[in-house]
């Protein structure tokens, strides 16, 4: 017999409820021995990671700590980091409320409700360390804090993770929590080398914890997460004091104190006391610090015992600041109370020197904030980037640039100097700063490509470039010194960029190899060709004349030098960033908070001295190095306004010679001069009837702007040529005011062919001119022998002046348009006269005793004239 067999759906009801029995209970018991073999890793894990642990009863002994070390590129100290640790423990009962609630509040509002560790926080951590690597999130409580400071070391990884929070339950089991925080607020570094509240109380406020406002308790409270970046001598003590605000505004929150309270401590106004540590060079250490502090952790660098070899040079760092210095002394007659200096090596990237303000300790002016790593307009010094640009394209160094007052829709910028100087160069442009040219050069080169050559030579802050506009290229948006100098690095590096490269070696405290400098980046990102023609321009003292003059501060004797200053509207910033191919360095100068300046407060008068100082004391150490020209440089001579090759219609004057890149070199011949031979009267195409008389060649110019389909481009450049007598095209009408017909014609009468004439002789002539006889002159040979202007058309001759012979005859006709007409050539022959010399008008003038005769004769040589009172007498 065979056996049916049923699928689950055929089954009868109560076999179906039995198989989903017998399924839970298989389900239960995998979850628990799951949930056995959970408990037994974490009982594992926690003797494994607990075998090297410190007892929790230990936590009270002073730890040892190394200092981090920074030096320059010699190996010459400039700061330790920590040192001595600096730490004045403090009972409890003498920690202020305010601290202790401010503390709380803002680093674990839920301290005195769990027993050590956060595991939302924990989960959240270790979401983010898998994802991103590393221990990089937060959610610590204040006993794990503690316990990582005091207790692990300061490498993040995820097992020190592990052991801080196994760290973190003991101590909770063993201490109160009164206690806890005691300990914690005895060993937290708030920066520097202050450890517990009471340094830090001192340190940055010069009074014990115990006399702490409400409102320093909450800014000390502030400083824990991140010391080095929130540190009041840095440049991010504003946002320290948003951070300040926030403990406030969390402790009213949870009602530790009330938001009147808050309110009140918000408006106090909070003054450190000045940073007396000895530091060399304290704006790059505390750059440097902040770089270690991002990549290694606070904690690395306050107690890690790295050494940290930078990039600066020690010497180099004393020339700038004594260049500063120098400076300074000029800064307040122009209303200013402030001045950078950061230089890099262009091959290389590294710092050799920073100066981020010309008094680290002085509060009144900022000190500590470091201008060249923070953000201010450059004015003109951006216009090279954008020159750069253009560069890639047709655009070259002679290319024309109208400088006319022009519309730019809305915009309409001007000259430093206020005037305009009609068509210059790009390279006169550059050179001279121009305004007007370097918005028209933006234009035409496009605003999205010069904010790629920017971020290609490493300006990182231009982001916004929908409120830029066109006024980018006159500096209209910020850009920090430090990159400036980086970028016109890339110009003398034929158009290699190297990163920003300020540490050359990290060690940890066992000499451990962290990082190292090791072979120059060198990526090209400008074509060799075009950082050629930006240092041609820039170290070009000739063609900057116009505005900057021959005596100036933009200039290094003995060495070719690149430079360009800028200045902001209303004079807020004042620069001068200039390189060789050695060295690149940007000065600013101004005020910190960005108070404008006094007129005339501009980059060649206050910033230019600094850099030139500085770079006079660098180049001195160092030979000359000429800018490399690259292959495919040319020098060719072109025709001015055209920007093409020139022809015989060019004048000579309007032919210039430039560099040129390969791309860039005219194969077209100039087409704006054309020379053409017209009729002089209407001004019309010559023919081959126009008179000889009439023609003239004429050269015309025909000028058009950058843009001529742009009409507020074109109609400035049209009223100049106006102005300037040109823009006349040449004519397309022939000429057609004379032909064969109209020419004036004149035919001799008398004499004839073959006559003989002796003694005098008339000449006469007939004439006919369409438009009028001027005059007619009569010739015999090449001798003019009358003129006359109208009828009868004759003259006489007197033979006598002729030698005997044949000559000819012939006149020349003129009309009122000085149109000649000739007749033609008549021969005779003058004979020898036969007949005596004829006397004539004889006269008489007689006196008492004398007679005085006057007679005229025919011929010009007499041998002899006899006279007498009768004519028998003359025989």
């Amino acid at each position: 017999m065979k056996l049916n067999h049923y699928t689950r759906a055929h089954q009868p009801r109560k076999h179906r409820e039995l198989w989903k029995q017998l399924k839970k209970r298989n389900w239960l018991k995998l979850f628990g021995k799951g949930l056995l073999g959970f408990a037994i890793i974490l009982v594992l894990l926690f003797v494994w990671f607990s075998k090297d642990l410190p007892t929790p009863n230990s936590i009270e002994k002073k730890l040892n700590v190394a200092s981090t070390k920074i030096l320059d590129r010699n190996g010459e100290m400039l700061y330790a980091v920590s040192g001595d640790k600096k730490r004045l423990v403090i009972p409890f009962s003498e920690i202020p409320d305010n601290v202790k609630k401010a503390t709380v509040a803002v680093e674990d509002q839920n301290f005195y409700k769990h027993f050590g560790v956060d595991f939302k926080g924990i989960a959240r951590s270790v979401i983010v360390d898998i994802t991103r690597g590393g221990a990089k999130q937060g959610g610590s409580t204040i006993t794990q804090q503690f316990v990582k400071n005091a207790l692990l070391d300061p490498k993040k990884t995820f097992s020190r993770k592990i052991k801080e929070v196994i760290l973190s339950i003991e101590i909770e089991a063993i201490y109160p929590k009164d206690k806890i925080l005691e300990l914690y607020l005895n060993e937290i570094p708030y920066g520097s080398t202050s450890y517990g509240i009471e340094s830090a109380s001192r340190s940055y406020f010069g009074k014990p914890a115990k006399e702490l406002s409400l409102a320093q308790a909450a800014t000390l409270a502030a400083l824990p997460q991140a010391p080095t970046y929130y540190s009041p001598y840095g440049q991010n003590k504003d946002a320290l004091l948003k951070r300040k605000d926030f403990v406030l505004d969390k402790m009213a929150k949870i009602d530790m104190i009330t938001q009147a309270d808050a309110d009140s401590a918000k408006a106090e106004a909070i003054v450190f006391i000045p940073r007396k540590d000895s530091i060399i060079a304290p704006h790059f250490v505390f750059y440097i610090e902040q770089l270690i502090a991002d990549k290694y952790g606070e904690e690395a660098l306050q107690n890690g015992g790295l050494t940290v070899t930078t990039s600066l040079d020690l010497k180099v760092q004393k020339m700038a600041e004594e260049a500063v210095s120098n400076g300074s002394k000029k800064l307040e007659k122009y209303g200013a109370n402030n001045a950078a200096l950061i230089a890099t090596d262009p091959k290389t990237g590294q710092v050799l020197a920073m100066v981020g303000s010309k008094d680290y300790f002085d509060n009144d002016i900022q000190g500590q904030v470091n201008v060249t790593t923070s953000e201010r307009q450059p004015g003109s010094s951006f216009k090279p980037i954008v020159y750069a640009t253009a560069f890639k394209d047709k655009f070259n160094p002679a290319y024309p640039l109208f400088d006319l007052t022009t519309d730019f829709g809305n915009y309409t910028p001007h000259n430093y100097d206020g005037n305009t100087h009609g068509p210059v160069s790009m390279r006169t442009a550059l050179a001279n700063s121009l305004n007007i040219p370097a918005v028209k050069t933006l234009s035409l080169a496009g605003l999205k490509n010069a904010l790629t050559t920017a971020s290609d030579l490493g300006i990182t802050t231009l982001t916004k470039p929908d409120r830029y506009g066109l006024a980018l290229v006159l500096g209209g948006g910020e850009v920090k010194p430090i990159e400036m100098a980086n970028a016109f690095a890339v110009f003398g590096n034929g158009g290699k960029y190297n990163p920003i490269a300020p540490i050359l070696k990290v060690t940890d405290r066992d000499n451990t190899v962290l990082e190292e400098y090791k072979d120059a980046h060198n990526k090209q990102v400008l074509d060799p060709q075009v950082a050629y023609l930006v240092s041609n321009i820039l170290s070009d003292t000739e063609a900057r004349k116009m505005v900057f003059g021959f005596t100036n501060s933009l200039t290094i004797p003995g060495h070719s030098v690149a430079v360009k200053t800028g200045t902001t509207s209303e004079y807020h910033d004042a620069w001068t960033v200039g390189y060789t191919p050695q060295i690149a360095t940007a000065v600013w100068t101004g005020n910190t908070d960005n108070k404008a300046m006094k007129s005339g407060a501009d980059g060649s008068v206050i910033a230019a001295p600094i850099w030139n100082n500085f770079m006079r004391m660098y180049l001195s150490t160092v030979e000359n190095v000429e800018f490399e020209r690259p292959a495919g440089i040319a020098d060719v001579a072109v025709d001015f306004l055209s920007n093409k090759l020139p022809t015989d219609s060019s004048p000579q004057d309007g032919v210039r010679t430039d560099v040129f890149a390969s791309w860039q070199i005219p194969s077209q011949k100039d087409d704006i001069h054309v020379k053409v031979k017209i009729n002089k009267l209407n001004s019309k195409l010559a023919t081959d009837q126009t008179p000889a008389d009439l023609v003239e060649e004429h050269t015309y110019t025909v000028i058009h702007s950058e843009r001529p389909d742009v009409s507020s481009w074109e109609s400035p450049v049209q009223g100049w040529a106006q102005e300037n007598g040109m823009n006349n095209a040449p004519p397309t009408d022939k000429d057609d005011s004379y032909t064969l017909a109209s020419v004036p014609v004149v035919t001799l009468q008398k004499p004839v062919a073959g006559d003989k004439v002796s003694k005098s002789f008339e000449i006469t002539a007939d004439a006919v001119a369409q438009y009028g006889i001027k005059d007619i002159v009569f010739h015999v040979d090449e001798t003019d022998v009358g003129l006359v202007t109208g009828a009868p058309y004759k003259v006489v001759v007197d033979a006598s002046k002729f030698s005997v012979g044949d000559h000819s005859v012939s006149a020349t006709i003129r009309d009122a348009n000085g149109v000649m007409g000739q007749s033609a050539k008549v021969s005779i022959t003058i004979v020898a006269s036969t007949a005596g010399p004829t006397i004539t008008n004889i006269a008489v003038v007689p006196t008492s005793t004398t007679a005085s005769f006057t007679w005229t004769t025919d011929v010009n040589a007499v041998s002899k004239v006899v006279y007498g009172v009768s004519s028998t007498a003359l025989t």
